[in-house]
């Protein structure tokens, strides 16, 4: 029995088979990270805001983040509306496209289905009042090293035989307008980058590599970190005294190439840092896929701050 499961025993989508990973994420775990515990949430916050959104739904709302498809097929018991935002992984609903970015109706007996990705790496898939979760930390956001949150609360990827139920009734029913939703990245991208305290321990030369020139999204990522590859950065320091690291800090290892570290990323850490990706950048950066060519654009705090309020300003 799933321990999740709301009183109305008519309401719920069956998972028929489970991909590699789809995972229960709302916006993230905060104001634990002294306890060692790590941020969570959406790695695309701006397309999970979007499904939230299409179905008038808080913004915070529990919603599940698909990667890559492989084939996850969902069955409903009853008839409901749901939204899918982010990337473009072939989802069928009984064998009919079904394009992202847009609310839709299920009947009972549908299927949904997540095949490969075609554009973009994370889907997000909302539900009427969110879905019913365990919340755990002030959170129902998976994360798999601290085996926190979820259906289960362990912290676990969806499996075959797992019942989803959601909070709301008939949800609203909006559009996205065109060229306002979510945007999936380009062959290559620009990634802002507010500068940090370690930057002057870097060459010149590395610093003019770094900015200057494309790095390529290795296939060594996940939501605790996205290495890029390129020319080895070069700087005076090995190390630092561990320090807490934030959504998007870039940090320059031994080896001189760069580790973007994301939601699940460790708490505190001892590598000189470049700086930190703006929140935007985190999210497109979590759409890309293995051998996607980006560039690391310094911004000011500021800049990067009023790009932030204008993002959040959209859902008002």
């Amino acid at each position: 029995m799933n321990p999740a499961a709301n009183n109305d025993a008519s309401k719920g989508i069956v998972v028929k088979q489970a991909g590699p990973l789809a995972l229960i994420q709302d916006a993230g775990r905060f104001g634990v990270g002294h306890l060692g515990v790590t941020q969570g949430g959406a790695a695309d916050w701006i397309s999970f805001r979007w499904a939230n959104w299409l179905l008038g739904n808080a913004p915070n709302s529990a919603a599940l983040e698909i990667v890559m498809g492989g084939g996850l097929s969902l069955e409903t018991e009853s008839e409901v509306r749901l939204a899918l935002t982010g990337a473009d992984l072939d989802a069928q609903l009984d064998g009919k496209p079904l394009a992202p970015n847009s609310s839709f109706k299920l009947l009972p007996g549908q299927r949904l289905v997540f095949r490969q990705p075609r554009q973009g790496l994370r889907a997000y898939l909302a539900f009427p009042g969110g879905l019913i979760a365990p919340e755990v930390l002030g959170s129902r956001a998976c994360t798999a090293r601290e085996q926190l949150g979820g259906l289960h609360e362990d912290g676990k990827p969806l499996k075959a035989g797992d019942r989803l139920t959601w909070k709301g009734a008939a949800p609203a029913v909006r559009r996205i307008a065109e060229g306002q939703g979510p945007q999936m990245p380009a062959t290559n991208c620009r990634l802002p980058i507010v500068l940090g305290s370690q930057i002057a321990a870097f060459s010149g030369r590395s610093l003019f590599q770094a900015f200057n020139q494309p790095w390529s999204v290795d296939n060594r990522a996940d939501r605790m970190g996205v290495r890029l590859t390129g020319p080895a950065l070069q700087g005076s320091l090995t190390g630092i005294i561990s320090e807490g690291i934030p959504l998007g800090a870039v940090q320059i290892p031994p080896d001189g190439q760069p580790i973007v570290l994301m939601n699940d990323r460790q708490t505190i850490g001892g590598y000189p840092r470049l700086g930190a990706l703006t929140p935007s950048a985190c999210a497109t950066l979590a759409q890309c896929l293995p051998g996607t060519q980006v560039w690391l654009s310094p911004v000011s705090a500021s800049q990067a701050q009023d790009d932030y309020r204008k993002q959040l300003m959209v859902w008002r």
